[in-house]
């Protein structure tokens, strides 16, 4: 099973800002759509109800939201109680997509962090991204800056877990 977390933050680990991401890049969007593919993605509550309704389901995905609070439903998705009924059930490759309570309980479980940085710092963010341990994680690629359609500067990282046992 190849579990990647995704997810977009700014220049310190911001991820989000009162429920909502604190920016717009259409290229990390669409970057999104592309990485987390036709697999399943795994996401908390805040993060499904987050979605605007259109979106929810994401369309072409096995959508699963994982909450604790009982008998919650979610549309289009299967709702399950924690992380490890989720891995379980994919059995295959999964997105973790968030939100940042989510993201610290995958990362053990993780093989890849899909990382998008936003070159910018969120005033009053409230959730935030693990942070990536360099002796665990090495950076496996990175692109160029680049400049959004709105102006805003990103660039896409890759991190894959250090096998130890190779070297």
């Amino acid at each position: 099973m190849t579990i990647a977390l995704v997810w977009a933050q700014d220049r310190t680990g911001a991820i989000g800002r009162r429920g909502a991401i604190p920016w717009r890049v259409p290229e990390d969007l669409a970057h999104f759509r592309e990485v987390t593919g036709d697999g399943a993605v795994i996401m908390g509550r805040k993060t499904w109800e987050s979605l605007p309704t259109r979106f929810r389901p994401l369309p072409g995905r096995r959508n699963i939201v994982l909450t604790r609070a009982s008998g919650y439903t979610a549309e289009g998705a299967e709702v399950l109680a924690d992380l490890e009924a989720a891995l379980d059930l994919v059995g295959r490759a999964a997105s973790v997509i968030g939100g940042g309570e989510i993201y610290s309980a995958a990362l053990q479980h993780a093989h890849q962090l899909l990382v998008t940085e936003i070159d910018m710092l969120v005033d009053s963010a409230d959730a935030f991204a693990p942070p990536v341990d360099l002796d665990v994680w090495e950076e496996a690629a990175a692109s160029n800056w680049q400049r959004s359609s709105t102006g805003t500067m990103y660039r896409f990282l890759e991190y894959r877990r250090i096998d130890y046992s190779r070297r």
